[in-house]
């Protein structure tokens, strides 16, 4: 699955903004950076967590790294 796909794939299934935003000229690495405004901290771990388990279920890659920031 290409970037652009998964990128627009996220938007619509989670209605989140994303965006690949970094490691653009870097070969097999992909960084993927969504945005969300939820009403508490649970459904926003609610919602990495599913994120995540869809990018890992629908594509080929491997998630190396995760960071979650609340605010």
């Amino acid at each position: 699955m290409i970037v652009k796909s998964l990128v627009s794939k996220l938007q619509h299934k989670f209605n989140v903004s994303a965006a690949e935003t970094d490691e653009q000229d870097v070969h097999q690495t992909v960084v993927i950076s969504a945005a969300a405004i939820v009403p508490h901290r649970a459904f926003a771990d609610s919602l990495m967590d599913d994120i995540s388990q869809f990018v890992e279920n629908n594509t080929e890659a491997e998630i190396i790294d995760e960071e979650r920031e609340i605010r």
